[in-house]
């Protein structure tokens, strides 16, 4: 009987979970040195999960529950095997460090949920596969295997409002004017994306002569206008000023969002502070360091967003993208003119 009281599995006492969720990624940040991006996403994922907890009546969490949860995420919300994946690693680093730090009395690891076998056929060898890798990688490849067609996949209205709204809330919460303009640049690429289904490419081959103020007008080159023959490559990068005037590699169109435009314009006037080399100056869309964003970089800023909106289900930019073909009409009467 005493064993039995000894391998109790009681952690917390109630409300004393976001506490140890503090600790917990504190010491990451400390003896791993993880950056802000990932302690953010560390911390979403246990806040979830107490949450989740919470609604079944306890704040208590053991290794059962967890792999409960996990079970949860996978066979009824249909999460990607990657992301389960993901989460999973959180977890049981967090019951490790609950057990060090005499929180947790059981020993014994949590264990990762069997994919379904009614998804196993259609996901292949994913789950082997995806098992170790960052959620970028996972992304990436599920991206080339065609999983990313998924209609499903597509964000709600409820997450768009969200998505927009978490961009909207760390815009007006933030206190350093630098930081204030990135993410005021990053509310105009998620814009652009959502609202006129840019690609990623086409939203970083964007040059600040590109859109006129007067006009509202924003010229895009398409992706099926791009380089075609190594003669045709040389002349683009030889005089590449000249895009502009060749209808036939130029797409106009009308920035119809009032918000949108004005952000854009706002981030026009600030663009000068991030011009630090002459060589890429004129490009519209700048890192921090002056220099132009990569794919993986504007992936990473979705990412960071989604995660602060609390969007759990894997998604990527293109997601984002099409999910305005749901939500068009009603989405530019609301929010736009």
């Amino acid at each position: 009987m005493g064993r039995d009281l000894i391998r109790t599995k009681r952690v917390h006492e109630p409300g004393s979970w976001d506490r140890k969720i503090e600790a917990f990624v504190d010491s990451l940040t400390v003896g791993r040195g993880l950056d802000e991006r990932t302690v953010k996403a560390y911390r979403l994922d246990l806040e979830h999960l107490y949450r989740w907890l919470k609604e079944r009546g306890t704040e208590t969490l053991d290794e059962d529950l967890a792999e409960r949860y996990l079970r949860y995420l996978l066979q009824e919300k249909k999460l990607r095997a990657s992301t389960v994946t993901r989460k999973y690693r959180v977890f049981k680093g967090y019951l490790a460090y609950l057990s060090k730090q005499g929180f947790l009395r059981s020993q014994r690891e949590l264990v990762l949920p069997v994919l379904p076998e009614s998804r196993r056929r259609g996901a292949g060898r994913a789950w082997g596969e995806m098992a170790g890798k960052s959620e970028e990688e996972a992304a990436e490849q599920g991206e080339e295997r065609g999983w990313r067609e998924q209609p499903e996949r597509r964000l709600t209205r409820a997450e768009v409002d969200l998505f927009f709204i978490a961009l909207d809330r760390e815009y007006g919460a933030l206190d350093s004017d630098f930081r204030k303009r990135v993410c005021l640049r990053d509310n105009v690429m998620m814009g652009l994306l959502f609202y006129h289904g840019l690609d990623i490419s086409e939203i970083l081959r964007l040059e600040l002569d590109d859109y006129d103020v007067s006009t509202g007008v924003l010229s895009i080159r398409r992706k099926q206008d791009k380089r075609r023959g190594s003669d045709r490559e040389k002349e683009w990068d030889q005089d590449r000023s000249q895009d502009h005037s060749r209808g036939d590699l130029a797409d106009p169109i009308l920035i119809f969002s009032k918000e949108l435009k004005e952000r854009m314009e706002l981030w026009i006037r600030e663009h000068g502070h991030f011009e630090r080399e002459i060589e890429y100056r004129d490009v519209l869309f700048l890192s921090k360091l002056g220099k132009p964003l990569s794919m993986k970089m504007v992936i990473n800023i979705f990412d960071k967003y989604r995660i602060l909106a609390g969007i759990e289900k894997a998604c990527t930019p293109k997601d984002l993208k099409r999910s305005m073909e749901r939500y068009a009409r009603e989405l530019m009467v609301e929010r736009c003119s």
